[in-house]
């Protein structure tokens, strides 16, 4: 089962999320059909955003990361709300290229690096909170690092990690996030750069049946963390033939009519489940005749 869980040391000032995706990111592999380094890159933007999902506190409110590197992925979109729903999308799911030197799956080379991550958090306000900065890599991880200190203002260590199995399903996938608060002191800074030089990558660690609570619990060991949330996780798209009907209308008679008359019918896939919706001529008329 895939899940993700917060904890948090108050008088350290630690604030700490961790969760395993491995089904979640085979769900959206299988889904999108990618390719072993797609489904690396893809597969950290889905976990990265399950992880923040559980840092948005009202239930309808939801996250949504983008990156756009210029690299051969295209861009890549990961969208989750605070229930542990989590859906997404990569423009060239067929991206794919040698190991990188460490011999390691080259997610910054498909990904690019002279583009930006864009978060906009959907609080129920009136305007979503939008925040961008320019990527620092290209590995996910440490552009997510880079967000936090920049636009946040919030220290935090971003691990994520996608393991592909030779027959290109996931092996493992998962992550971890760890936020420094206010009134953290700088010997509870020291102690966790000292536990992460020692610790195995997140995908070893799940592959080694660590649970995310085991995994917090290794890392922050010198301090008395406090589990206070836990959410299932799912790779759900809401979408539905009213929304795409909702979307025609929004295009117009005019339009709708143009491509009915070039390819006979109308026909709309959703970016992130890749459900057609059809609509015939019929199907049309009754639609604008409401």
């Amino acid at each position: 089962m895939d899940y993700v869980v917060r904890a948090i040391d108050e008088k350290a000032g630690i604030l700490a999320f961790c969760g395993r995706t491995t089904n979640l990111v085979e769900k959206a592999r299988l889904i999108h059909d990618t390719l072993p380094t797609a489904s690396a890159a893809f597969g950290r933007l889905l976990t990265a955003s399950a992880l923040m999902g559980l840092m948005l506190k009202g239930e309808k409110d939801t996250v949504t990361l983008r990156v756009d590197g210029g690299g051969s992925a295209g861009i890549i979109v990961a969208h989750a709300d605070s229930k542990g729903n989590v859906k997404g999308f990569i423009g060239n799911p067929g991206a794919n290229i040698p190991l990188n030197q460490k011999g390691k799956l080259d997610v910054a080379g498909i990904v690019g690096s002279t583009g930006t991550l864009t978060v906009v958090k959907d609080l129920g306000l009136k305007e979503p909170y939008v925040g961008q900065v320019p990527l620092v890599s290209g590995e996910i991880a440490e552009d997510l690092t880079y967000y936090f200190a920049k636009s946040e203002q919030i220290p935090s260590s971003v691990a994520l990690g996608v393991l592909v199995d030779t027959d290109g399903s996931i092996k493992a996938s998962g992550g971890f996030i760890i936020q420094l608060l206010p009134r953290a002191e700088e010997k509870a800074v020291a102690s966790i750069e000292e536990q992460l030089k020692n610790t195995k990558p997140v995908t070893q660690l799940i592959e080694d049946k660590l649970s995310p609570e085991d995994i917090l619990k290794n890392l922050l060991k010198d301090f008395e963390i406090t589990f206070t949330a836990k959410h299932v996780l799912n790779y759900h798209c809401s979408c539905s033939k009213e929304k795409i009907e909702r979307i025609l209308l929004s295009l117009g008679k005019n339009e709708v009519d143009d491509i009915l008359r070039s390819q006979g019918t109308v026909e709309l896939i959703c970016n992130y489940c890749r459900k057609s919706y059809r609509f015939e001529k019929e199907d049309i008329d009754k639609i604008f005749s409401v």
